[in-house]
């Protein structure tokens, strides 16, 4: 089974920089029809040079920056192949993702469709007004190809006027004609193809686009332009170069969510309403920020286990904490860097709903992780390696065994960056470290666990091996008292009761409303829910003899008190049952983050040397 290096010379083709050896080998064609897009099919024909006699294709099971396989061979129909003469050759597949044909030593141009109706940052979507080709769910490639180039031809319905991607344009300067130096770069570089609005600034003498989709008339587009324009300037600042020469946000407002990073552009999903609203407006410049750090931290300081891609096979790696959980840390982080967001904003992390929770709730970074009891079960470097099966597979129970290493990872950068300083006295901080190591490992190279905790020793100057240990290998709680103190930040206070006010009860159960029924939608362990033995999925239907409907659960929780003992009469798969359960005093909730109004000036220098605060908003300011 084949795998697959970056090529070293991708990056500059990628970006537009053509590599004469590369042009000199013959190319693989592809060509991208869609005559009618409204049935959300694309139809495919590849020619592949002579190449022997056994020629052996392979489709990808997964795709980069995805930790999931997806199993894109079951959306391709009609494959058929021919030799230059027209002759029928025989497909056979020999695989789930492969098929074998003899070919007779000629060259051999294969037909076939493939269905794509599913919209999501790692997959292809057609419908009447748009294209987004995801290049692993699409590109036949032989398995045994090595650099050879891609060259792709889109033929779009008359009435798509754009077509918009990383590859670089075809030497022939014909619109929607592109060519990549090899495989990786191909499947690196969605294509939309559509009628978008495009905004293009350039930073150093690089040509930025931001194409949005589905502006609708609501979406701001020139204010989004606009902030996009300044992240990419402090990501510059922080990284001290552009390693392309373009790079395009396809920002596709189409009611989902999501991003994928990729060399020299991302795939941004999300709604055309969120410029409407500051709390889904800071979410959307947090996933800007965050996809477009990728650019160094993944997509060239990468861990060692990520290249050669083997797009045949999950491929796991511990580091996925420092890949993403890091990359999320300073996503957030740049935007307040950048001046797009308060101080408080920062600190008050992103607006989160949970099941049971008012849906403006801000729940930041440390409370989600101090919520989850999974915390105690699963370290953090295993999350990173169980990601295949478990990430993108959530039930009702994950809270309770795993942990996120986007969430924790951010918050051990965070206390990772905090202690580099306060070693240094503000002299170093994990900037330095991204920076060494991307200086180091970055390209084909790729780091080891040990590597990157042996560029954080040195730009300290002490040993980490203690702090690295600890965090990432055991499932012990983290410390954040030496961070909030270097940083001059608190947990905020929680509001003390005003006398005679009830102390409310809790069961600690997240319920959701479906068709007028109240059903328990997570019960998190160590709660009376847990303990009384509800379960998810259970329709709650009365507390004692007295109904309860859906819309009036919050309001009649409010008539318990802690210690009230209830019988909880439940419907479980249509059989009725009662469960004992006894309310508790529901717990304090003391992670969220805020300015400390009592440190010293020392303090206050260290903060505003983290957050960069040399630019001043108001809050609340959009």
């Amino acid at each position: 089974m084949a795998s697959r290096l970056f090529s070293l010379v991708a990056p500059l083709l990628c970006t537009g920089v053509l590599v004469s050896p590369l042009l000199a080998a013959e190319p693989i064609l592809y060509t991208l029809k869609f005559p009618a897009p409204q049935t959300h099919y694309v139809e495919v024909e590849a020619t592949f040079p002579a190449n022997g006699d056994d020629l052996v294709l392979m489709l990808p099971i997964w795709t980069p920056g995805s930790y999931l396989v997806r199993e894109y061979s079951r959306h391709v129909e009609n494959l058929t192949a021919h030799s230059p003469d027209g002759k029928t050759l025989a497909a056979t597949k020999v695989r789930k993702n492969r098929w074998a044909l003899k070919t007779g030593g000629t060259p051999v141009t294969l037909s076939y469709r493939v269905y794509c109706h599913e919209m999501g940052v790692q997959t292809s979507w057609i419908d009447a007004g748009f294209a987004l080709i995801n290049g692993a769910s699409l590109y036949l490639t032989p398995v045994d190809q090595g650099s050879s180039p891609h060259e792709v031809t889109l033929v779009p319905p008359p009435s798509w006027k754009g077509s918009y991607t990383g590859l670089p344009d075809a030497p022939d300067g014909k619109p929607h004609h592109y060519l990549a130096p090899d495989y990786d770069t191909l499947i690196d570089c969605p294509i939309y193809v559509g009628n978008p609005k495009v905004y293009e600034f350039d930073v150093d003498g690089k040509k930025h686009l931001l194409v949005n989709e589905g502006e609708g008339g609501i979406w701001d587009g020139p204010r989004s332009a606009r902030d996009v324009e300044k992240i990419v300037r402090a990501q510059r600042e922080f990284w001290g170069s552009f390693p392309y020469d373009k790079y395009v946000f396809l920002n596709l407002l189409t009611e989902f969510g999501g991003g994928l990073e990729h060399k020299n552009s991302t795939v941004l999903m999300s709604t055309r309403w969120a410029t409407r609203t500051r709390k889904a407006y800071l979410n959307w410049l947090d996933l800007v920020s965050h996809e477009f750090f990728h650019t160094w931290n993944v997509k060239r300081l990468r861990p060692v286990e990520l290249g050669p891609f083997d797009y045949e096979n999950e491929v796991t790696t511990k580091s996925l904490w420092l890949a993403e959980g890091v990359t999320d840390y300073y996503g957030r982080l740049i935007v307040r860097r950048a001046g797009l967001c308060t101080t408080e904003e920062y600190l008050a992390g992103r607006p989160r709903t949970r099941p049971g929770a008012d849906p403006d709730e801000s729940f930041g970074e440390i409370a989600v992780l101090q919520t989850t009891p999974g915390r105690l079960v699963q370290p953090l470097e295993s999350s990173s390696y169980d990601t295949w099966i478990k990430f993108y597979r959530r039930d009702e129970n994950t809270p309770n065994t795993g942990v996120d290493y986007y969430n924790k990872g951010a918050i051990v950068g965070f206390l990772l960056d905090a202690k580099i300083r306060a070693i240094t006295s503000d002299k170093k901080s994990l900037d330095d470290v991204m920076r060494l190591a991307y200086a180091r490992y970055s390209g084909a190279k790729g780091y080891t666990p040990a590597e990157f905790r042996a560029a954080a020793v040195e730009v300290a100057g002490t040993d980490l091996s203690g702090f690295f240990q600890h965090a990432l290998e055991t499932t012990e709680e983290l410390d954040f008292s030496a961070a909030l103190d270097w940083f001059g930040l608190k947990f905020k206070e929680e509001k003390t009761a005003k006398p005679g006010d009830p102390v409310k009860a809790w069961l600690g159960l997240g319920t959701k409303a479906e068709n007028g029924r109240l059903l328990v939608a997570q019960v998190k362990r160590g709660t009376p829910g847990f303990e009384a033995g509800l379960n998810v999925g259970d329709e709650i239907i009365a507390m004692d003899d007295d109904r309860v409907r859906a819309e009036v659960w919050r309001d009649r929780m409010e008539h318990y008190r802690p210690g009230d003992k209830v019988s909880v009469l439940i419907s479980r798969r249509d059989r009725m049952m009662r469960l004992d359960a006894t309310f508790a005093k529901e717990p304090a909730k003391p992670w969220g983050l805020e300015a400390d109004a009592k440190a010293d000036e020392n303090r206050l220098k260290h903060q505003k040397s983290w957050l960069g605060e040399s630019v001043r908003i108001r809050p609340g300011q959009p």
